[in-house]
């Protein structure tokens, strides 16, 4: 699990799924020059903002109401120390992300506790 310093950017797959359809419905004139008819090969989705690994464990620990410890292990390599898309395309083309994490993780921990019946 490493130090928790590592930075993530986390995307709802809700969100996912309407950049996928904006892109798609883009006027073809506008796609090819947006890639430069084909040039630039993808167009980054993401939310273009990032956190610690330690911070959303904060995050999961306040939405499900978790209060023991969480134990990083320094032992265990970080990974890359970030992860995060540049999506200036995508918002320049005028998407952006309509779910926050904190949104997103409240509404995930809703529907496991749906799913689990736990209250």
């Amino acid at each position: 699990m490493g130090t928790g310093a590592a930075r993530r950017e986390f995307l709802h797959v809700d969100d996912m799924a309407s950049a996928t359809v904006f892109i798609m419905q883009l006027e073809d004139s506008l796609y090819d020059q947006t890639t430069q008819n084909g040039q630039i090969t993808h167009i980054n989705i993401g939310t273009g903002e990032d956190l610690t690994i330690h911070e959303l464990s904060e995050k999961v620990q306040a939405v499900t109401g978790y209060s023991g410890r969480v134990v990083w292990d320094h032992t265990q390599p970080d990974g890359m120390p970030q992860k995060l898309l540049d999506i200036f395309v995508l918002n320049r083309l005028g998407w952006k992300p309509g779910i926050s994490l904190s949104e997103g993780l409240q509404q995930t921990y809703q529907a496991y506790q749906r799913i689990t019946d736990t209250p």
